[in-house]
Formats: structure tokens, sequence, C-alpha cells
């Protein structure tokens, strides 16, 4: 990995477009530190403060990079962007004019990207929006009591034009990443607000269970076990993903041999690579979302969890900073919150793998060029054969997903080490990164090509 990038510096043309994107990355973090005018950031960092990391704002704020509780310019970062993505993709096999776009090459999905943008910051004002009103209740633009309504819809008004502009730039800064810089621009901004916030959650991490001190009585010998199984356990994880990342299974496909005038074709074999973690890290995402967002609503509007209510009950089933709890064991009763998280996340990636790969357009195209899978006939055969193996892999993919996710879970609920990156945030992580370094070893052989072509 170090050799890949140390070899990319002395290319002028990568180093460009690396600095480049550091450039724009600098840019994005000056913009995570800047707040919106008028506002009180003490309000959303105390409201952080009483509840876990693993909650609904924890998750949401590991994905701004710590902007959403500084209510900064970017407090909505590509959260709406990346909103908009997905239902797009959802939305091209509800709606056949969208899959006909899909289809259409370039010119297609250059319309369907312009669409994601005008829906992404329809999103934004409705997010922004939701946030200025329901935190503004809670004192996030000081007393309200104390100034007129005109100047509190001022107020409001400002923070929702400036976190849908913020939203919408950084949405640019993602396209221009991606244009003139190297690996996708929205992931790298994601990655980058991930990775911003580990530094504080790890040294905090060591403080309360690693440092020792007057009061809590720890001795050397227990800190430097703490200290060795977390290091551990974050190793573990990490290669696991990188592990789950990379394995794939590849379908042989024999090509048969044919004559068009006088040259003989074909006869050559082939493969189709189907990865293990075929939907990535989407169904997480997605399953997450579904469940943490009547979550952060509640809390919005002052409701929660755990307040004794129907309403309260539900939340905490909900709520991941309730699941695994064992000082408690009524509380451990909604750990069944997990078994519907768990369901959500397999369901979801069976759903967006059929999305991405569809075994009887594979089955025809194989059919069609004169291929076919050693041991199985061309067609019907081989369309059922593509579909039981992808069955197969996306469950072992999504479970794998789920044991990632799980992990950090188990640890915040029995240890109590609780901390805003997960399962989560690591698979976006490694799996950024990965895609980045693939990135710039192709350009690489690129240049390598051209450079061979031009002698």
């Amino acid at each position: 990995m170090f050799k890949t990038f140390q070899n990319a510096l002395k290319v002028k043309e990568i180093r460009t477009k690396l600095l480049f994107t550091l450039a724009m990355l600098v840019v994005v973090r000056i913009g995570c530190q800047i707040p919106i005018p008028g506002t009180d950031a003490d309000v959303i960092a105390n409201l952080l403060s009483s509840f876990d990391s693993n909650d609904a704002f924890g998750f949401f704020s590991a994905f701004t990079g710590g902007s959403f509780e500084r209510m900064s310019l970017f407090a909505l970062n590509i959260t709406p962007y990346i909103t908009s993505s997905i239902i797009m993709q959802l939305l091209t096999i509800a709606i056949p004019k969208l899959e006909e776009l899909q289809r259409d090459g370039e010119t297609g999905r250059k319309k369907i990207a312009e669409i994601t943008r005008y829906l992404t910051i329809a999103l934004s004002i409705i997010e922004s929006l939701a946030m200025a009103i329901g935190f503004g209740n809670q004192g996030l633009f000081g007393d309200t009591k104390n100034i007129s309504k005109p100047e509190y819809f001022l107020l409001i008004f400002t923070a929702v034009v400036t976190m849908t502009a913020g939203s919408a730039l950084l949405m640019w800064f993602g396209e221009r990443i991606t244009e003139n810089g190297v690996g996708n621009g929205i992931s790298i901004i994601l990655m980058i607000n991930i990775i911003a916030r580990m530094p504080d959650d790890l040294m905090g991490l060591f403080q309360s269970k690693v440092m020792i001190t007057e009061t809590n009585g720890r001795s050397v010998l227990g800190a430097a076990s703490a200290a060795i199984i977390i290091i551990a356990v974050i190793v573990a994880i990490i290669a696991f993903i990188v592990l789950l990342n990379g394995g794939e299974r590849r379908i042989p496909v024999q090509y048969a041999k044919k004559v068009q005038g006088r040259k003989m074709l074909g006869g050559q074999s082939s493969h189709i690579p189907l990865k293990v973690n075929t939907s990535g890290v989407i169904p997480v995402i997605f399953a997450s979302s579904l469940m943490q967002f009547p979550v952060i609503i509640s809390q919005i509007l002052g409701k929660q969890p755990g307040d004794g209510s129907v309403w309260g009950k539900i939340l905490k089933l909900l709520s991941q900073s309730y699941w695994f709890d064992i000082s408690n064991w009524r509380a451990f009763a909604y750990t069944l919150g997990f078994v519907l998280y768990a369901v959500l996340v397999i369901a979801f990636a069976y759903f967006y793998t059929s999305i991405t790969f569809n075994p009887i357009e594979v089955a025809n195209n194989i059919k069609k060029q004169g291929g076919f899978v050693p041991g199985i006939r061309p067609g019907k055969p081989t369309e059922e054969y593509l579909t039981k193996l992808l069955n197969n892999i996306v469950f072992i993919g999504a479970v794998g997903l789920l044991i990632v996710a799980t992990i950090p879970l188990v640890f915040s609920g029995v240890f109590d080490a609780n901390v805003s990156f997960g399962g989560t945030s690591l698979i976006i992580v490694v799996g950024v990164i990965l895609e980045t370094l693939n990135k710039i070893s192709a350009m690489m052989v690129v240049r390598n090509y051209k450079g061979f072509l031009d002698n």
C-alpha cells in the first residue's frame, strides 16, 4: 500500500491530483469548524453528551465528522446526497423511465446525476428546517422569549439557507474531486469526516478503560490488558473487513470456437467475479437509518427513549445504545431490537444485490456471446445456477457485515466502551482506502501503457 502511494508521488500528473484532493479536504474540514451565525453549539453538544455514542445522533455526528454537534456551515455534510443517491437507486426499479435512463449510457447517467442533485437540495431543505425548528425550541438560538418573531424567523431562515448551501457545496466538492482528483469524491469526504473523529474517540476510550487514576484503582496489569484487548479488537475488525471486501467467487466461463471468414475466434476462458460483499456497506446504512429515523425525529421533538410511555419503550427497542446492556436484565430485553436490525441488514443485502446484479441478464449475455459455464447448460439452467450461487454468497456477505457492525455494539453494552466510530464507519474507511489505492494503481498502469505506446 505504502509502496503504491510512494510510486504515485513520483508521477507529476498523479501528484497533482493528490494535491488537489488534499486541498479540497482541507477546505471541507475548515468549513466543519465554522459555526452557523446566531446558533449556540453548546445546545447540541449537551444534547449529544446525554446520549450514547451508538445512538441516533452519535451515528449522524460520526458521519458528519463532528460538524453536526458544532452546528457548523457543513452541519448536514453529505448525508443528504447519500440519502438521495440511495433513493434514486431504489426508484430505478420502481420507475421504468429511470431504468431506461440508467441503461442509456453516459447521457442517461448524467440525467440521473442531475435529478440526484435536485433531490439532494430538497432533502437538505427538509432536514435543515426540521433541525432549525426542533433544536430552536430547545435553545439553539438562545432564549427565544427575549427576541421578536421576525428575528426568530430570520435566525431559522439563516440556518436553513446555510445548512442547505453547505450541503450543496460539499456535493460540488465531491464531484470536483471525482473529476480532477483521485477516487470517488463523495466517498473520500465521508471517509475523512469519520477519520477526523477517531483520534478524540480513541483518546477518550483509552482514558476511560486504560489510564490509571487514583479514583478507578486500576492496576498496571489491568490497564495493559485493556490496551492490548482494544488494539487487538480494532486490528481484527480491520483485517476481517479487508478479507470481506476482497473475497470473491469466480465463476468460470468458456466460449466456444467459431469461424468468421478465414479466422478462428473464441475458445477463450474467462470468469464472472462475484464479490462476497456484493452490496458493500449499503445494507448496514439502510437498516441503521430506517431504525434510527423515528428516534432522531422523536428526540428533535423532545421525546426521549425510556420516559415510561409506550412510545418511549419502542424508541428504546430501536435505539442501539440499549442493546446488549447486561447491567440490567430488564434492559437486556431490548436486545430484541437487534433481531429486527439483523433481519433488515440481510433483507437489504438481498434487495440491493438484486439491483446491481441480474442473473437473467448475465445468463442471456453469456448465451448470446457463445459462452457457457462448464457443466451447466446455457440459458435457463445457467440463470438458476447463478441465482442459487448468488443467494449463498449474499447471505455469507450479509452475515459478515452483521458481525463487523455488531462487535462494537456488544463491547458498548458489555464493557461500556463507547466510540462514535463503529463497524459501519470502519467498513467505509477501509473500503474507500482500498478503492482509492486501486484507482491510483490503475492510473499508473494506464500511464505505463501510454509511455510504452509513445515510444
